[in-house]
């Protein structure tokens, strides 16, 4: 699957996307995961409540199933204006 990574996550983790193959059931799980790939992921990930998540371009929460996902983005919260 591919996951995707903007503004300050890419920053941190230094690199707008990567290609991944994981076990995990959940979001939960893969940032789980990813924060144990590396000091740069454990840094991006380290406020999760500052993090959101899209599944397949919808929006989705840590809980939400990914088997089947083609493709994760992981980003700051929106604001309007």
């Amino acid at each position: 699957m591919d996951v995707l990574y903007f503004a300050w996550l890419r920053e941190r983790i230094d690199a707008p996307r990567e290609r991944i193959e994981t076990e995990a059931g959940t979001v939960a799980d893969l940032m789980a995961e990813l924060v144990a790939r590396s000091d740069r992921h454990a840094a991006a990930f380290a406020d999760p409540a500052a993090v959101r998540v899209a599944l397949d371009q919808q929006l989705a929460d840590f809980a939400a199933p990914i088997a089947g996902v083609a493709e994760i983005a992981f980003f700051p919260p929106m604001t309007g204006g």
